[in-house]
């Protein structure tokens, strides 16, 4: 049945999902990579979309950008739409000096100055990380076509405008990217028995300041679309 944020029926979604942050991005996989593709979610235009790639249903749906809004939407599918994997894929900022401009990079962990998984009342400080069968399933597709891949720890922080600059202490511990809202997908995968994986394409260096176009961000990072899409036909 709907949502508060979703409105298709029961059904309407297949059991994997590509969770762009970007609606249009969700918008444009739909239209250039699935078959039979039509819109099973458009409330406050966060768009969502399902089709067939290669034959296999597949569905997109944007995610909006944080934890907040991923906690929404990736806990609402896992739990009343029978969506068993979701694989984020979106942009990320490198801070480390050999990731460049469209490499990939697949989120094993998911360190956060987040709160999120303070709702649990754990012991202790919970560790999100990625479902296994599904990194490895990307990082062979992606070595399979040839595409730069690092699968690692990245930073899914809270905060976009930092008051105090976070880059050097995440930097120092290895962690490979900033993004924003893997923390909460992995959370709620964890915490419901489901499988998730985020797949990112680096779009910023932030530490030489190079960086891709608002369209580039949008439309042209193919190599992640193709990789996350390949993923879902072999689960």
């Amino acid at each position: 049945m709907p949502t508060p944020h979703i409105e298709a029926e029961n059904g309407a979604y297949a059991k994997t999902v590509l969770m762009p942050g970007d609606p249009l991005r969700a918008k444009f996989i739909a239209e250039t990579f699935l078959t039979d593709a039509v819109q099973v979610n458009g409330v406050r235009g966060m768009l969502g979309f399902t089709g067939k790639y290669k034959g296999v249903p597949v569905s997109v749906q944007g995610s909006g950008m944080g934890c907040p809004s991923m906690g929404i939407y990736s806990y609402e599918l896992f739990h009343f739409y029978g969506v068993e994997n979701i694989i984020r894929i979106g942009t990320t900022g490198s801070i480390q000096e050999d990731l460049h401009l469209g490499d990939l990079v697949i989120a094993l962990g998911a360190c956060s100055n987040s709160n999120y998984a303070a709702q649990y009342q754990l012991p202790g400080t919970f560790a999100p990380i990625a479902s296994f069968p599904l990194v490895k399933e990307a990082e062979a597709i992606a070595r399979e076509k040839g595409y730069p891949v690092v699968v690692g720890n990245v930073g899914s922080n809270d905060t976009f405008y930092d008051d105090i600059s976070p880059v050097e202490a995440w930097r120092k511990m290895g962690v490979l990217a900033l993004e924003m809202e893997s923390l909460a997908l992995y959370c709620n995968a964890a915490r419901c028995g489901k499988r998730a994986m985020t797949l990112l394409t680096v779009s910023d260096e932030i530490l030489t300041n190079k960086a891709t176009t608002p369209q580039e961000r949008q439309t042209a990072f193919t190599a992640m679309m193709e990789v996350a899409l390949e993923t879902a036909t072999r689960l």
